[in-house]
């Protein structure tokens, strides 16, 4: 099992709210707070499952304490962390 955490920037972009993981320039989007979380959640999940199945290399995540002063006014910074187990990474197809 693999554990990841990295920060991501949460923010209202007309009716959705927008995700992005700027160590890793991905993103996702939800109709509140809560399911851009669960999105968000999802996504770091089937990100690392396919780094880890095809041994690709990823960025180290930063300081979410780093990210927060440059944060823009309507953003917020959060942790989002998730589990990889060996089902996940046997799913991912090739």
């Amino acid at each position: 099992m693999h554990y990841f955490a990295y920060p991501a920037l949460f923010y209202k972009d007309e009716d959705l709210v927008r995700v992005i993981f700027p160590d890793l320039s991905i993103s996702t989007e939800g109709a509140n707070l809560t399911e851009a979380f669960l999105f968000a959640k999802d996504l770091l999940r089937v990100y690392f499952s396919y780094a880890i199945k095809y041994e690709i290399e990823y960025n180290l995540p930063s300081k979410v304490e780093n990210i927060i002063p440059k944060c823009k006014q309507n953003e917020v910074a959060m942790l989002v962390d998730t589990f990889v187990g060996p089902n996940d990474i046997k799913n991912i197809n090739n």
